[in-house]
C-alpha cells in the first residue's frame, strides 16, 4: 500500500489530468476515484474536497511561474535579453506542466472569491515580470517609445499559454524553441534599430 503522501500525490496528478480534459465543473469527486481504481468515500481519507484539489493545483502551478521567474526580476540583462530570459523561463513551465497549467489558465476562476482573489494577484504579478521588461526597454531606448506596454506583456503570455491545446513533449519543437521564437516574433516588433525605425 503506498503512503498517504505518495497517494495524495496520486490524487492530485488524477484530478489535474481531469480537470485539464473536461474542466473542474464536468469531473466528479466519483471521476477522480474511478481514475485511481478507488471508492469516492476514500478520497475524503487524504483530502477534503473537490475545491481543495483544485486549490493545491492552482498553488503548485503559480509557485512553478514566480520560482521561474525569479531571476528575471534579479537579473541585470539587458531588456532583450531579460524578455528572452522570461519567455523561455516561463514557456519551460508551461511545457513541463501542461496539465497543472491548463488547470491555473481555466479553472481558478472556480475557486471563491478570497482565493480568486489570492490567485488574479499573483497573476498580476507575473505579468508585472513581463510589464517591466518592455517598460524598461522604452525607458532606455531599446523599444519604441510608443510601444503598448501592457499589450506587449499580455502577448507574450498569451502564446505561452496556448501550449497545452498543441504542445507535444516529444514532438519536434522543444519549450525552448517556441520560446525563442515568440522571443524573436515580439523583438522585431519592439526593437529599434539604429535609425530608430522598428526592427
Amino acid at each position: 500500500m503506498s503512503a498517504p503522501g505518495e497517494r495524495r500525490e496520486a490524487i492530485y496528478r488524477a484530478a489535474a489530468r481531469l480537470f485539464s480534459e473536461v474542466g473542474y465543473r464536468a469531473t466528479s469527486m466519483r471521476d477522480i476515484a474511478a481514475a485511481l481504481d478507488l471508492k469516492a468515500g476514500s478520497l475524503y481519507s487524504h483530502i477534503s474536497g473537490k475545491e481543495e484539489l483544485l486549490w493545491e493545483i492552482v498553488s503548485r502551478a503559480a509557485d512553478e511561474f514566480d520560482a521561474a521567474l525569479a531571476p528575471v526580476r534579479a537579473s541585470h540583462a539587458t531588456p532583450r535579453d531579460k524578455l528572452r530570459l522570461a519567455m523561455e523561463a516561463y514557456t519551460d513551465v508551461v511545457a513541463r506542466n501542461l496539465e497543472y497549467a491548463t488547470v491555473l489558465f481555466q479553472d481558478w476562476r472556480h475557486l471563491p472569491p478570497e482565493r480568486r482573489e489570492a490567485v488574479a494577484a499573483r497573476r498580476d504579478a507575473v505579468e508585472r515580470v513581463f510589464r517591466d521588461v518592455v517598460e524598461e526597454g522604452v525607458r532606455t531606448g531599446a523599444f519604441h517609445e510608443d510601444l503598448n506596454v501592457k499589450l506587449t506583456a499580455v502577448l507574450a503570455l498569451s502564446g505561452a499559454n496556448w501550449l497545452p491545446s498543441w504542445f507535444r513533449p516529444q514532438g519536434r519543437l522543444t519549450a525552448r524553441d517556441v520560446a525563442d521564437a515568440y522571443t524573436d516574433l515580439l523583438l522585431r516588433g519592439a526593437e529599434r534599430d539604429e535609425k530608430g525605425s522598428r526592427t
